[in-house]
């Protein structure tokens, strides 16, 4: 199974472009965790509802691997939840920065903020979106993470991503 993180910062595409792919290479996709969870929320979410959306994430994961699909396309991962608990509350979850090391992925694609911004009750952070892109591709960096930056708009942005797909794992 080839298992790739679609990553980056808010309101760049990762859940279509996550879709997309997984139809492009006949694959399977992992839905976005803490969306569902945050709308079930009858309150503002807290620090502490990140490990909860972490262990959801993780569960969606291994439910998806056990289907033994040739692609899967995660949209998002546990660098996600890493900037984003310390981004917003300063620190992180030991659990979760234990698991943006352990927990394996053959390819990272990042997206780039090159797409407009799209209002959404859950998105905080619209004038941040450049800082948090630096943040993702710095941790990348410095973790040695497999990746590729995936820009373009709509049908473009698809094709981009899937031929860095396709770059990586066929030479």
């Amino acid at each position: 199974m080839k298992k790739i993180a679609i990553t980056g910062p808010e309101s760049t595409g990762k859940s279509a472009l996550a879709n997309a792919l997984a139809l492009e290479f006949e694959g399977q996709w992992v839905p976005e965790f803490a969306r569902d969870y945050l709308l079930s929320l009858q309150r503002p979410y807290r620090y502490e509802d990140l490990l909860d959306i972490a262990l959801g994430q993780f569960s969606l994961e291994k439910e998806k691997e056990a289907q033994k699909p040739a692609f899967l396309f995660c949209d998002t991962d546990f660098l996600v939840i890493y900037i984003w608990s310390h981004f917003k509350y300063g620190s992180c979850h030991p659990w979760i920065e234990e698991m943006v090391d352990q927990q394996h992925y053959d390819l990272h694609l990042l997206c780039d903020i090159d797409l407009p911004w799209e209002p959404d009750p859950l998105r905080e952070h619209p004038s941040h979106r450049k800082a948090l892109f630096n943040l993702y591709l710095q941790q990348l960096e410095e973790r040695g993470k497999p990746y590729r930056i995936v820009r373009g708009r709509g049908a473009v942005r698809t094709r981009n991503a899937f031929l860095a797909v396709n770059a990586f794992f066929n030479p």
